[in-house]
């Protein structure tokens, strides 16, 4: 028995939900991106541990290749596309796509002596934001049927 039978209403396990209207055709729910940093070119320096581990993140993230230099005096360009983040740096690794090359080389934290961000950042100003700018923009102008096509990366 619930205890409707004699009159008793129970509370609704869940509070009361208002139902949102969908934005018209013309509006856009818009939320804040945040700022990229301009990593090109950036030669960091790498005294600690943390600043090895805070400079691997960075290039990570970063879209454009990057050039490692090894203790050993070895260099390679391309893109950080994977790390292993281990207890230390001799088991924490890097890989690379190198360009016109089928190896990915991987690379230990403990032995990188230097990175530079060497590449261009290949998405550097094409956030969402740009890209509804460019086509309000666009649609202020006139143009009908539009499309926003993207760049040639090189």
């Amino acid at each position: 028995m619930s205890g409707r039978e004699h009159g008793h209403e129970l509370p609704l396990p869940h509070s009361p939900q208002t139902v949102v209207s969908p934005p018209k055709a013309d509006e856009l729910e818009v939320v804040p991106g945040f700022e990229r940093e301009n990593l090109q070119g950036w030669i960091p320096q790498l005294a600690t541990e943390a600043d090895i581990r805070a400079v691997i993140e960075k290039a990570f993230d970063y879209r454009g290749d990057v050039t490692i230099t090894s203790k050993d005096g070895a260099e390679f360009t391309g893109y950080l596309f994977d790390r292993r983040i281990g207890t230390t740096l001799t088991d924490s690794f890097v890989r690379l796509i190198v360009a016109n090359k089928r190896d990915r080389p991987a690379i230990s934290y403990s032995e990188i002596a230097a990175i530079v961000f060497t590449g261009r950042d290949t998405a550097a100003g094409k956030s969402y934001e740009a890209w509804v700018k460019k086509y309000w923009e666009k649609r202020a102008a006139g143009e009908k049927n539009i499309s926003i096509e993207p760049e040639a990366l090189e």
